[in-house]
């Protein structure tokens, strides 16, 4: 049967189904459009949803995509705590390596255009009280992102990405020693306020529920 998805894009928010069924990462991986039927459209500019139709949009410029054919995560993964900014959105969950996993002798990199997180929370920068939308799973187009924080070095994930990385709730650059705590409390600081200056909509109004995401109300 059809997949139910929810594709944020940098100017609004779709929702309708993929067809036929299978993995979403099938669907965009390798592919330049996603075809998105019975679809409706909600801009985060604050203007009225609309319903779309057969909505195609370029896998380019698609930064998050929810789905309810997202279950299969890896088997024996270690988890990492992540959050990064991709567009006008704030996404926040955990990302998994392989146990044993050392970024700085890892030869594996990882393949395609999406990367799939769990525990997921997204929300819209400087926009708090706009509300969030959370999902137990998703794919994030690892191109689109611009800023990430994890506890390892993950940067080689998301190419072009400023790096920092949080240690023990301090938050310090990549490659910059923590000084003391107050020194990299400061540099958590700084680093969120730049990352909460970009891409801010006029208004936004709380993205829209699919079968796997729960949205809290306004």
């Amino acid at each position: 049967m059809p997949m139910r998805v929810e594709a944020y894009t940098a100017t609004g928010i779709a929702t309708g189904v993929v067809a036929p069924s299978g993995h979403l990462r099938e669907h965009v991986d390798g592919a330049t459009q996603l075809l998105i039927e019975g679809s409706e459209w909600l801009p985060i500019d604050g203007s009225a949803g609309r319903k779309a139709g057969e909505l195609q949009l370029p896998v380019d410029d698609l930064l998050v995509l929810v789905s309810n054919e997202l279950g299969d995560v890896p088997g024996h993964a270690q988890w990492h705590s992540i959050d990064l900014d991709a567009g006008p959105y704030r996404i926040e969950g955990e990302l998994s390596t392989m146990p044993g996993f050392d970024p700085g002798r890892a030869l594996a990199r990882p393949t395609g255009q999406f990367v799939l997180l769990r525990d997921v929370r997204i929300t819209l920068l400087g926009e708090p009280e706009a509300g969030e939308a959370t999902c137990s799973h998703a794919l994030v187009n690892r191109y689109t992102v611009d800023r990430i924080a994890a506890d390892i070095m993950l940067g080689f994930f998301f190419p072009g990405a400023a790096m920092s990385m949080t240690l023990g709730g301090a938050t310090t650059h990549a490659g910059a020693a923590a000084e003391n705590p107050s020194s990299t409390s400061a540099g958590a600081e700084a680093s969120s306020a730049s990352g909460s200056s970009s891409s801010e909509p006029a208004s936004a109004p709380t993205p829209p529920d699919v079968s796997s995401t729960e949205s809290a109300p306004l």
